[in-house]
């Protein structure tokens, strides 16, 4: 059966002490209960792999850990959510950020990497790349090195008739810009989409 309505989601919070605490999603009431452990077990293991990331990457005491989450799209069977920990390390200069993205489809149970939303043989990272490339430009956006284009994997989320492609903080930009997040519309790419994908059917009516 098509899911044409909205998802049901609810929010889920573990502690391990004061100031270190994980908001993060958790999809319900579906009539495919197979997906719906799929897209909550792929959930559960990307949080996890964000503490992990972010414990392992100073050797120090962690004092905050703050995890959160935001639907960016729960719409013609398409739902797309970040994932975000914040966490700061004694004697740290600064805590870190880190965000990742999931995009399923709520039929298929299938997660979506960057590839996937486009025609097979399609030059997608070079269309993206260009079109973030004058983006930079427009908006006057600081590097620290030289942007040349995309990773083939680049994190991404959907977001109604757009797709917004992001960079890690240190990744193009200084620190004190935040993430560089580039929406790009769906019509832009209309013609290297996969019109079957999750970007075909924003461009639908």
């Amino acid at each position: 059966m098509s899911v044409n309505f909205p998802v049901s989601i609810e929010t889920l919070k573990v502690s391990s002490g004061q100031n270190k605490y994980i908001y993060f999603p958790r999809v319900m009431r579906m009539q495919n209960q197979p997906v719906q452990h799929f897209i909550n077990q792929t959930i559960i293991n990307q949080v996890q792999q964000l503490i992990n990331e972010q414990v392992g990457a100073v050797d120090s005491t962690v004092v905050d850990m703050i995890g959160y989450y935001e639907v960016k799209n729960n719409q013609r069977e398409v739902l797309s959510l970040s994932l975000s920990n914040y966490t700061y390390h004694y004697h740290a200069a600064h805590g870190l950020t880190i965000i990742k993205s999931l995009t399923f489809d709520l039929n298929k149970g299938e997660l979506y990497k960057l590839k996937d939303l486009f025609k097979p043989g399609s030059d997608y990272v070079r269309r993206l790349s260009d079109i973030i490339s004058k983006q930079i430009k427009q908006r006057e956006i600081p590097l620290l090195v030289e942007f040349k284009d995309i990773r083939p994997n680049q994190e991404f989320y959907i977001a109604d008739k757009s797709i917004i492609v992001y960079f890690q903080l240190y990744e193009i930009t200084p620190y004190a810009y935040g993430f560089p997040m580039f929406p790009i519309s769906v019509y832009d790419l209309q013609d290297i989409i996969d019109e079957d994908g999750p970007l075909g059917r924003m461009v639908a009516n």
